[in-house]
């Protein structure tokens, strides 16, 4: 089973480290970066629109501001670590370059690339300086990212994801149908666990839902994935999984991977 752990390698290390993919991809995970682009034009791995949770101890001055005003040298010495615990204090932002540079020569290695601020045409540029190219995942909420994406790089995939209620998923989906699901490889719906699993409807979107999708998506030879948000539960899992579940992106990798081990139809 394909397990996105999301931001490098869920909530097992600090977000979107290099020693954070590192463990990501000795776990068999395929580990998620969140990208964004320095003011002089540097990739980063970096999520948040600011410093203050991720880098406590940024300077004020800097603290509020965002990746895109600041340049490589404003950020390559925040510590990104220590907010995990001071078992990780001194990981630092990486360039995505250095990110790709670890993925070269090892195919196996797969990454996810989730769209924040970024030039696609500077992405495909880094991808193909690497050789990479294939073993990018591009990962977004905006379709238009991913059929542009794919006219640059049509030999990667994209992880098209997708949360909110279940009236404004059928919405999306019918959307994505319309248009032939053209420029996807893989779908990600965002589940909430709702209510205890013996309920008559634990999740949000339903399982109904669920269901159909997962049916609709695998027939055009989409791979179906959810993001279970803070669940821990291999029985979540497992249910899921029942529903047609084929992948998942998880905060708790390790729960996951335990879950796909142990899961029997």
């Amino acid at each position: 089973m394909l397990i996105q752990s999301h931001r490098g390698v869920g909530n097992l290390g600090p977000e979107n480290t290099i020693e954070s993919f590192e463990l990501g991809w000795q776990m068999g995970f395929v580990p998620e970066a969140d990208v964004r682009v320095t003011r002089d034009g540097i990739i980063v791995a970096f999520h948040d629109n600011d410093f203050t949770r991720l880098a406590p101890d940024a300077p004020e001055e800097i603290r509020h501001l965002s990746i895109g005003e600041l340049t490589w040298d404003d950020i390559a010495g925040l510590d990104v670590g220590c907010y995990k615990g001071e078992q990780f204090r001194g990981q630092r932002i990486p360039r995505l370059g250095d990110v790709l540079a670890q993925m070269a020569g090892r195919p196996e290695r797969l990454l996810y690339v989730d769209f924040k601020y970024i030039s696609l045409d500077q992405l495909a540029e880094l991808s193909r300086e690497y050789g990479v190219t294939r073993q990018i995942i591009l990962a977004s909420t905006v379709y238009e990212h991913l059929t542009a994406w794919m006219e640059l790089a049509p030999e990667s995939g994209t992880l098209h994801w997708m949360g909110g209620t279940e009236e404004r998923l059928r919405e999306r989906i019918d959307a994505l149908r319309a248009a032939d699901f053209r420029a996807i490889t893989q779908l990600q719906i965002h589940v909430n666990l709702i209510d205890d699993l013996s309920s008559a409807e634990p999740f949000s979107p339903s399982s109904g839902f669920l269901r159909e999708v997962g049916e609709e998506v695998k027939s055009r030879g989409i791979l179906f994935q959810a993001l279970p948000w803070k669940v821990a539960d291999v029985a979540v899992y497992h249910r899921l999984m029942d529903l047609g579940v084929e992948s998942f992106a998880s905060d708790e990798p390790q729960v996951t991977l335990e879950a796909a081990q142990t899961y029997h139809r």
